[in-house]
């Protein structure tokens, strides 16, 4: 299998879990009328493997199946199913430390907006992916511009999905930042409140206190609730609430956190700039030892 991202994701070596088996990489493909493709019918996961073990996996399953129920329709596969091809993936790659997607989506049965008729698919594949940003870039921070779209508010669009369709306006807006001259975008929500990154969510520290959104508009990702755990193994009080942009000047650190960035430091965001801190650095130390095996 390819080691990089150098080469074009549809002419790789290997293997992707297509529906039930192993096909070569070139061949997992799909109609150009498969529903998802027009109307976003399609939900994913992103999860990575350490040492040859995906890191929580079940957990990772468990959300694709509840992904795909909030946006209509439902899996075939258990999630000890799930579970156990993404595993084979993994095998059948060779890595030991790799990126995870899993894919879910309606496929050509029919065409139109209703999707009555249209068949489940599954698909799963893995690829070599180091960290998300540049490791000397993370080391001091990224910086953020601020994004031009809004997360929408849960009653108009089923944010508790990891719905493609709700990532049109994180890809748009992560383009906008490149085209700037930034990392990434931080995204506030339709009230005007902080929400997170385009594809990360968001954590301050104020006093060794650390505060966070509550993800009431967008994922409550496994990474947070991850590293909530490890800050409170810690005794370190963790504050779920809304923030405004006004507050942001009163933080003294800004960290992202997710399954491809991890834990990623930020140095600025828009007009408010950021140090980093002792207590950030020990969460990143502790979420790495945790997902390379070094400590319980």
């Amino acid at each position: 299998m390819s080691k990089g991202n150098d080469v074009s994701f549809d002419d790789r070596d290997g293997f992707i879990w297509f529906d039930g088996k192993l096909v070569p990489w070139r061949e997992a493909n799909v109609h150009v009328l498969t529903h998802a493709l027009h109307y976003a019918s399609s939900v994913f996961e992103g999860q990575r493997a350490y040492g040859g073990k995906i890191f929580k996996l079940t957990e990772h399953s468990t959300r694709l199946r509840r992904s795909a129920e909030l946006i209509g329709f439902e899996l075939p596969w258990s999630v000890a199913e799930i579970d156990a091809a993404c595993e084979e993936v993994l095998a059948a790659s060779g890595l030991k430390d790799a990126y995870m997607r899993p894919l879910a989506w309606r496929g050509s049965e029919s065409m139109g907006v209703n999707p009555h008729g249209t068949k489940p698919h599954l698909a799963i594949a893995c690829w070599h992916w180091g960290k998300y940003f540049p490791p000397e870039k993370a080391a001091r921070g990224i910086r953020l511009d601020i994004a031009p779209w809004r997360r929408p508010a849960p009653y108009t669009a089923p944010t508790q999905s990891k719905a493609s369709g709700l990532y049109m306006i994180a890809s748009m807006s992560k383009a906008h930042a490149d085209n700037r001259g930034f990392d990434d975008a931080l995204m506030f929500d339709w009230r005007g409140q902080v929400a997170e990154a385009t594809g990360a969510n968001a954590f301050f520290i104020r006093d060794n206190v650390i505060h966070t959104p509550t993800p009431d508009c967008f994922l409550d990702g496994i990474t947070r609730r991850t590293v909530i755990e490890l800050a409170k193994k810690r005794g370190i009080e963790v504050q779920e609430r809304a923030i405004w942009p006004e507050e942001l000047e009163s933080f003294q650190s800004f960290f992202l956190t997710g399954s491809a960035a991890e834990v990623t430091f930020v140095q600025s965001a828009g007009p408010w700039s950021f140090e980093v801190g002792a207590l950030q650095q020990q969460l990143a130390k502790d979420y790495d030892d945790l997902v390379n095996g070094r400590q319980a």
